[in-house]
């Protein structure tokens, strides 16, 4: 028996993927992108994506810069001013200390007190002398303040040896009534006698040091100025002035203010303008992160 071969062909079977074949892919693919590239938005959006990745967006502009040169400029200032308060606050420390040593140190006598360097700080120094009162002429050192009232320094010039500068005593203060016009009425002190006490500068202020003398006595002056003080008395002034302990023939009080500021002030001070840099900083980082953020968007 003879099997006949079966003939009939059957189809190729198509590889599976065959489709995916990379070439396949690409002339597939070649048409739609013909026509993507034909459609003007599509061209319109490469550019676009072009630029932003060529060129980096700008982010920080003129007013953020403006803000940023700002901030550091008046940081730096705030935090300055700060470490000068405390800068001063160490001084005022020092000097306070230097003021207590001095006040438990023996007084000094007059020839002393007028041998001594031209440069020395005489605050605080103590002095025992006879003093010989030759004029009835009392001084008003205008603006003074003690414990709420306005009022007066008053001063006199006292002898204490012929033919040496006379010594700048003071008398106390006395409260101002409320007509500037009137001045108040101050004894001299009458009679020799020995006085012990203090000595002290009063600080110059640069914006105003000028005695400023008014016309008549009692004479009410504007500045402590020694020099142009012996100008008006026409006679020569020991170089400082003397706060005596106690002077007997006056119930007037005397005010300790070696300098106008005690070294604690400084310290609060200093905090304030650390406080008022902390805050504006951050007001400031906050108005540039604002306009990065801006740019960013």
């Amino acid at each position: 028996m003879t099997i006949k071969a079966n003939n009939t062909r059957h189809p190729k079977k198509r590889l599976i993927g065959a489709d995916f074949f990379p070439l396949t892919m690409t002339y597939q693919a070649r048409p739609r992108l013909t026509i993507m590239n034909s459609s003007s938005s599509t061209k319109q959006n490469l550019n676009n994506n072009k630029r932003s990745i060529l060129t980096p967006q700008k982010i920080v502009t003129k007013s953020g810069l403006f803000i940023l040169i700002s901030t550091v400029s008046v940081f730096s200032l705030l935090v300055k001013l700060g470490m000068w308060q405390l800068d001063r606050y160490q001084e005022k420390k020092v000097w306070q200390q230097e003021l207590t040593l001095r006040s438990n140190q023996t007084a000094l006598n007059y020839t002393q007190l007028l041998t001594l360097p031209n440069q020395t700080q005489y605050t605080g120094l103590r002095l025992q002398t006879d003093i010989n009162p030759t004029s009835n002429h009392i001084l008003l050192l205008d603006n003074q303040v003690y414990q709420g009232q306005v009022g007066y320094l008053a001063y006199q010039a006292v002898e204490v040896l012929p033919h040496l500068p006379w010594l700048l005593v003071e008398l106390g203060f006395i409260a101002a009534s409320s007509n500037r016009q009137i001045l108040p009425s101050i004894k001299t002190i009458p009679n020799s006698m020995t006085l012990t006490g203090r000595l002290y500068n009063k600080q110059t202020n640069p914006m105003s040091q000028d005695l400023m003398a008014e016309k008549g006595w009692p004479k009410r002056i504007q500045n402590l100025n020694l020099e142009q003080l012996e100008q008006e008395l026409n006679h020569t002034l020991a170089p400082a002035v003397l706060q005596p302990d106690r002077l007997h023939t006056h119930t007037l009080p005397h005010p300790w203010k070696p300098f106008p500021m005690v070294a604690d002030k400084h310290k609060g001070y200093a905090l304030q303008w650390f406080v008022m840099a902390a805050v504006f900083i951050l007001i400031m980082g906050g108005l540039l992160f604002r306009e990065i953020k801006k740019q960013i968007r």
